[in-house]
């Protein structure tokens, strides 16, 4: 794809992103490159199964050998229930045509719950690096709760020739101290198999809602991040931050005036490159999250791509946008993310 396609799928915010010089220096970054495994985990208390599980993320598909990652996730049958995530592309119900869509859209990996990736794992686990999601938040509880609780063991996802596992914390709930130390723990046996492992780092806390929605403020999503590489994830997951300044709204925790002046700005780029810092400044990469599917879904996911890849980050992790449409619409989905990562024009911020 060419910088003119991409220039005229952002629309008139594309001088505001293409154009942008971030306020924190890229040169601190470590970013991502066809060496990251060799530059950034080889020197780490990784093993070396590990480091072989990595590198074959970073070998897969369309943006194999470029350092960055395009991930296919389709857990949303529990998080969404399999009736609203599937119902507009019905053939999903069926476990293999999710992993087709990842081989066919060109990822490097395919994210999914134990059921799936367990139903059809012996043909599919060498073609395509598979992401086992060890836990979920289950939606038919009446009323509603928000926990994450394990659907799946490491065991499970080394049995079946994982690559890697995931799981999510809700950074902020009443829950996350029991997730952070279950995770913890998985994440170390992950390690000891040899697997890779992939955080959710979500923020939960009916406080974060004010005057605007904080769960989604570069403040508190780094800080989530930062909770995250503490625990050892490879690779961080986070929603793209949409505002900043959550800390000082919610007046709790604590903070510096200098996250908001010198370290981020209102900008997008600024507020993910925020993301990218708390994350080792960048030794462990931030893919961010496509979000769900609308009317304009090519535009956002071009968006979403730039201010990712211009922010320091390492790529994109998009499920809704691309299953629920055709599978020739979805693979058009995928593969515009990657032209995204592929294009030199659009360079670190």
């Amino acid at each position: 794809m060419t910088i003119d396609k991409i220039v005229e799928l952002l629309g008139d915010k594309s001088d505001n992103l293409l154009q942008h010089k971030a306020r924190f220096p890229k040169e601190n970054l470590h970013l991502p490159g066809p060496d990251f495994v060799d530059r950034i985990f080889a020197p780490s208390d990784r093993n070396i199964n590990v480091l072989k599980s990595i590198q074959s993320l970073f070998d897969t598909g369309r943006l194999g050998r470029t350092g960055y990652l395009s991930i296919l996730p389709v857990d949303q049958g529990i998080e969404h229930s399999a009736g609203a995530s599937f119902a507009p592309n019905p053939i999903y119900f069926d476990p293999e045509k999710i992993i087709e869509l990842a081989i066919e859209g060109g990822c490097n990996a395919v994210a999914s719950t134990f059921g799936v990736l367990g139903s059809v794992a012996r043909k599919y686990a060498h073609k395509i690096p598979l992401v086992l999601k060890i836990n979920h938040n289950e939606l038919l509880t009446y009323p509603t709760k928000y926990d994450q609780v394990l659907f799946a063991s490491i065991e499970d996802a080394w049995n079946m020739g994982a690559t890697a596992v995931g799981a999510t914390i809700y950074f902020g709930s009443a829950e996350s101290t029991r997730q952070i130390m279950e995770i913890s723990d998985a994440f170390k046996h992950a390690h000891e198999l040899g697997m890779a492992t992939i955080l959710w780092c979500y923020t939960r806390n009916n406080a974060f809602k004010q005057d605007k929605d904080y769960h989604v403020s570069a403040d508190l999503t780094g800080q989530a991040n930062h909770l995250g590489v503490t625990i050892e994830a490879d690779i961080i997951k986070q929603k793209l931050p949409e505002n900043n300044g959550g800390y000082n709204a919610i007046k709790f925790g604590k903070t510096h005036p200098k996250v908001y002046t010198e370290l981020s700005s209102e900008h997008p780029i600024d507020l993910t490159r925020y993301q990218v810092i708390n994350n080792y400044m960048g030794r462990m990469g931030l893919i961010n999250s496509g979000g769900a599917s609308g009317s304009n879904d090519f535009a956002e996911a071009c968006e979403t791509a730039v201010i990712n890849k211009r922010a320091g980050g390492m790529g994109l992790i998009s499920g809704r946008k691309a299953f629920q449409r055709p599978m020739s619409e979805g693979v058009q989905l995928l593969n515009l993310i990657q032209d995204v990562y592929l294009n030199k024009d659009v360079t670190i911020a």
